[in-house]
């Protein structure tokens, strides 16, 4: 979005089905608007009914145990959590969820309906999105000090 004089920032425009504008918020362009603060905003215009969420399929063999990264290649918030983990010599297995249909849908059950990234499993507990407290804390025992 470019402001009156020109220079030019981060916005997030939330237009529903009508094409009113539901929501708006005006970020400086070297921050990073909240993953979770977007999908609040989203369920407040259109929640999700519980019945609505999508199964996870049956039989699908996804890697257990350790860390896994449930992520995409463009999203920032990624890149900072690989490099978060790479800093603290800690090893993991990185799924792409564009890449795997079966690991999206297991992020989108995790998610209510959405597909929040990243999404860390670490020994059958899952976070979603990259905070390094709570990434931290759940990491404490296999961080290296």
């Amino acid at each position: 979005m470019f402001r009156s004089e020109g220079k030019s920032e981060r916005a997030i425009f939330i237009i529903d089905k009508d094409g009113i504008i539901r929501y708006l918020c005006i970020y400086p362009i070297d921050q990073q608007p909240s993953n979770l603060d977007i999908i609040r905003e989203l369920g407040l215009i259109h929640p999700v009914p519980e019945s609505s969420e999508p199964p996870l399929p049956v039989n699908v063999e996804l890697p257990g145990g350790g860390i896994i990264l449930y992520c995409t290649s463009w999203c920032p918030d990624c890149r900072r959590a690989r490099n978060w983990l790479r800093s603290h010599n800690l090893e993991y297995t990185e799924i792409d969820i564009d890449q795997d249909p079966d690991a999206s849908a297991r992020v989108r059950t995790w998610g209510k309906g959405f597909r929040i990234t990243p999404t860390f499993d670490i020994d059958g507990v899952i976070i979603q999105n990259f905070n390094e407290k709570v990434l931290s804390d759940a990491l404490k025992e296999k961080l290296q000090p």
